[in-house]
């Protein structure tokens, strides 16, 4: 407390650190601070109104907390500021119309919070401004008019808020305009020829809006320094402006979804320096060799989904930097020219859903490093070679709506990193090759519309990552094996329109309810889904295989049984007629529900109306949760573990007490990043847990929700997230009385709060039965998350967390799973990191590309095959912590391959 009495203190820099809690009252009391940084810390709650009271402060950063709700009238007072920074915050709430005051700011940045309401027209006050950002916001309405005054205005950042109305002529004032960024709004009407006076400009977007119109003829003309553009997703139609590129530094440029007609402008051809260009889902017309010309540094080009005609041109083939070539969806036709193998940079090429006819291209062989191929939905023949097989680094291939004959070239040691592979709706025979299950397929495997014949391959039950398989409309007969119910990861199958017989299996997704035609077309088979004949009898078990595995099956339920026998003996049961008020256990009333207020379990059957189904919010293989409210406003997750088991077992008491001393541990964690357990009761044969509520529910549905929320999570908000989880794994390990082991560390069990903050969840209960947890790894941990020695060893260590740790960072910043990376990181060192991350997002800037190496290179540590060489969660956390004092990287982010991240952690 005695730091507050330093009251002539007039610098305090406290950025990139760990500190958290409320930000102090007391900060009013040094009242001669110029300079405050906050900024890259875990402080949240709202901003305290004391802080108006430093009337001298010039700057002011608190960006990249946790802070909260509106901003206090009291702030208003700071009219000394110069720059403000509250950016990548939950502030919420309008920017009142005191903004106006501050007069003197030259930079402000409130992106990247909640922000409501319109842009007050007293922002236009603000005349020596040069840097606004107001981005990743809910702002609405039109922007004013006094807008347009900010003649000093360099950076202007709007993007991702629901703004409306025209930009007008006078945005030609901000001459001094170098970043001009509206994207992803509401915004209409056509651009006015005064964007042309913006002779500074290097960016400039304005996609996903509702504009509509020319572009002015002589956008570019004037701009020398033209580097980045974007047009995409609008209205726009006409031909576009003929002096884009005189300046001749244009390196990104964008027009895809709009209504653009003519040809490309003959000024592309002298962009020396054009790295990448997309026409993406427009209407142009003509010969793309009239249009381009050759340019030998270009590196990436997307014409898809237009309407040029004509051949695809061999000069492509003196691009000898292009690295992505996306052509798809256009009319191109012809052979496709075997120049392109001389472009031995590419790892991408895309002319699928063309015109073009004859065999398969030999030259593409020469591509050693595509890791993606399509072709698809085109006229070519032939039979597919086997020499793609040997493309070593291809994960991707897309040959399907073609006309290829022959077999499927599948050899022992080839498609070593295949992940997806369609060839589809082609003229192949014979039967499936064996080998197939011995692939790394993870999403895709379409064989479906062919002629392929025989049974399905025992093999196939290896691709235990694959997502979907179609095997519809073929020839294929037998029946569908049984192994197939242990491809864990399956969410869609198609098995329609062949000879198969027999049975459908039971188990894994075959359990789940399927669509009507994921097996009609079969007269042969039988089963309980709907459209098909019901078994008269189960198939015979002479195969030893298929017997051993179920009486695995069998003895695993039995000890599922077990493991609940133990729990519901020792919660006390309700006696007959009390089941408005079972009972928790007598020994952990007071510890568990004293700590959080009296409760009781009548609260929750009265909150969730006896457990009805409007409160369900997931349910998994062990049992549901619920969403209880409860009085006072508080709310509680249940969980109702649903196997029920006789209380008359009889339990030794050394068990029952050893199993509740690690309930009794588990409800002592107290760390922001694991979710708190509340208690846990027994009635009716169920046993529930009690949780706390995190609103936004799991990090995988938010990850990969539908609803958009991946964009949500940038790069601050998923190194903070990675961040947490390294905290909350090492308090496990290394602060608890006795070490905790969670073995089930997955994006499903990671659930996120309000404000982003990671909870720790679902630790394996199966593992407190018993002080060995050795003896119960066969019943835990998820696939693709399980360190590799589980497969050799039941032993199981914390290094079994670090492990899946590592998985977790590294699908938080890829935006998917790392699958295949995992199994061959020495074929993928020259991979580069920009390349690896979520493609989804741009790509993290300044002191956020510095975390994010640290915690891509943390990762790929934790990963290692070896349980030796994985670093401890106390190191990983502390790393994680330590990235926040350094400023930079040693090179490029772009330029930082796999192999380099091995060599900064060594």
């Amino acid at each position: 407390m005695k730091f507050w009495n330093l009251t002539n203190l007039q610098k305090l820099s406290l950025g990139n650190n760990s500190f958290n809690g409320n930000i102090p009252a007391e900060i009013g009391l040094l009242t001669k601070l110029d300079l405050l940084w906050l900024y890259e810390n875990n402080f949240f709650g709202s901003i305290p109104s004391q802080i108006g009271n430093l009337k001298v402060l010039r700057e002011l950063n608190l960006g990249e907390n946790l802070l909260s709700g509106p901003i206090p009238m009291k702030f208003w007072n700071l009219t000394n500021l110069q720059i403000l920074y509250m950016d990548d915050n939950s502030f919420n709430g309008n920017i009142p119309p005191e903004i106006g005051l501050l007069t003197k700011l030259d930079f402000l940045w409130l992106g990247g919070n909640n922000f409501s309401g319109s842009i007050s027209s007293e922002m236009g006050n603000l005349k020596v401004l040069r840097e606004l950002e107001l981005g990743e916001n809910q702002l609405s309405g039109p922007i004013p008019m006094k807008f347009w005054n900010l003649t000093n205005l360099q950076y202007m950042g709007l993007s991702e808020n629901n703004l409306s109305g025209p930009i007008p002529p006078e945005i030609g004032n901000m001459s001094s305009m170098v970043n001009f960024d509206i994207s992803t709004n509401q915004l209409e009407g056509e651009l006015p020829k005064t964007i042309s006076h913006l002779r500074k400009l290097e960016r400039f977007s304005v996609f996903t809006n509702r504009f509509w119109g020319t572009i002015p003829s002589d956008f570019g003309k004037y701009s020398p320094n033209l580097r980045f553009v974007s047009f995409s997703n609008n209205s726009f139609s006409g031909e576009l402006p003929p002096d884009l590129c005189s300046g001749f530094a244009l390196q990104q440029f964008s027009v895809t979804s709009n209504k653009f007609t003519g040809p490309l402008p003959e000024c592309l051809r002298n962009c020396s320096a054009l790295i990448r260009i997309r026409l993406e889902e427009n209407q142009f017309t003509g010969e793309i060799t009239n249009a381009f010309g050759v340019h030998p540094s270009l590196k990436v080009i997307y014409l898809s989904h237009n309407k040029f005609v004509g051949q695809l041109s061999p000069r492509w083939g003196e691009c000898k930097n292009i690295t992505d070539m996306q052509m798809d969806g256009n009319r191109l036709s012809g052979q496709i020219p075997p120049e392109l193998g001389q472009l031995r940079q590419l790892q991408k090429i895309n002319l699928g859903s063309n015109e073009f006819r004859g065999n398969f291209p030999v030259a593409i062989g020469n591509l050693s490093l595509l890791f993606i191929l399509n072709l698809s939905r085109n006229y070519l023949t032939g039979v597919i070679p086997r020499f793609l097989g040997k493309l070593t680094k291809l994960e991707f291939l897309d040959l399907s709506d073609n006309n290829f004959t022959g077999v499927l070239p599948v050899d022992p040691g080839t498609f070593e990193r295949l992940t997806s592979l369609n060839i589809s709706h082609n003229k192949l025979s014979g039967g499936i090759p064996e080998e197939i299950g011995n692939l790394h397929l993870q999403y895709l495997l379409d064989l479906s519309s062919n002629t392929f014949s025989g049974s399905l391959p025992l093999n196939l039950a290896k691709l235990i990552m694959l997502e979907i398989l179609n095997v519809s409309h073929n020839q294929l007969s037998g029946n569908i094996p049984s192994t197939f119910s242990r491809m864990a990861s399956l969410v869609g199958i198609d098995f329609s329109y062949n000879n198969l017989t027999g049975p459908i299996p039971t188990g894994g997704i075959f359990q789940k309810k399927l669509p009507n035609n994921a097996f009609i077309g079969n007269s042969g088979l039988c089963g309980e889904t709907e459209g098909l004949t019901p078994c008269t009898s189960g198939p015979k078990k002479s195969n030893k295989k298929i017997l051993v595995g179920v009486l695995v099956s069998i003895c695993g339920l039995l000890l599922m049984v077990t493991i609940y026998a133990v729990i519901l003996k020792f919660c006390k049961k309700s006696k007959p007629g009390e089941i408005d008020h079972p009972q928790t256990s007598k020994s952990f009333e007071s510890s568990i529900w004293g700590r959080h207020g009296k409760l009781t379990f009548s609260e929750i059957i009265t909150a969730t109306e006896n457990f009805d189904e409007k409160y369900l919010i997931g349910r998994g293989g062990f049992g549901s949760v619920y969403k209880a409210v409860l009085d006072r406003g508080r709310v509680v997750a249940v969980k109702k573990l649903n196997v029920s088991v006789d209380s008359s077992d009889n339990i030794p008491e050394l068990n029952r007490k050893s199993f509740e001393n690690e309930i009794r541990t588990l409800t002592e964690v107290r760390h922001i990043n694991v979710i708190k357990l509340y208690g846990f009761c027994s009635w009716n044969g169920c046993l529930y847990l009690v949780y706390e509520y995190a609103e936004r529910g799991s990090l995988k549905m938010v990850l990969y929700g539908v609803e958009g929320e991946a964009e949500v999570l940038g790069w601050g908000t998923r190194v903070n997230i990675v961040q947490g989880i390294a905290h909350a794994i090492s308090h496990l390990h290394n602060d608890c009385s006795h070490p905790i082991v969670h073995r089930d560390i997955t994006l499903s069990n990671i659930l996120l709060d309000r404000d982003f903050v990671p909870r720790l969840s679902d630790f394996g209960i199966a593992r407190l039965l018993s002080s060995d947890s050795s003896n119960w790894t066969a019943v835990a941990g998820s696939y693709g998350y399980m360190a590799p020695e589980l497969a050799f060893t039941m032993h199981v260590t914390e290094k079994c967390d670090v492990y899946s740790f590592g998985v977790v960072a590294l699908e938080i910043m890829m935006g998917r799973h790392p699958g295949e990376l995992l199994n061959s990181l020495s074929e993928n060192g020259d991979m580069l990191l920009k390349d690896l991350l979520d493609q989804r997002l741009r790509s993290p800037s300044s002191q956020l590309a510095v975390r994010v190496v640290s915690l891509a290179t943390m990762a790929l540590a934790c990963t290692s095959t070896n349980p030796d060489s994985r670093p401890t969660m106390h190191y990983v956390a502390k790393e994680l912590s330590s990235t926040r004092t350094r400023t930079s990287l040693s090179e490029p982010l772009g330029t930082i391959t796999i192999n380099e991240l091995a060599g900064f952690h060594n």
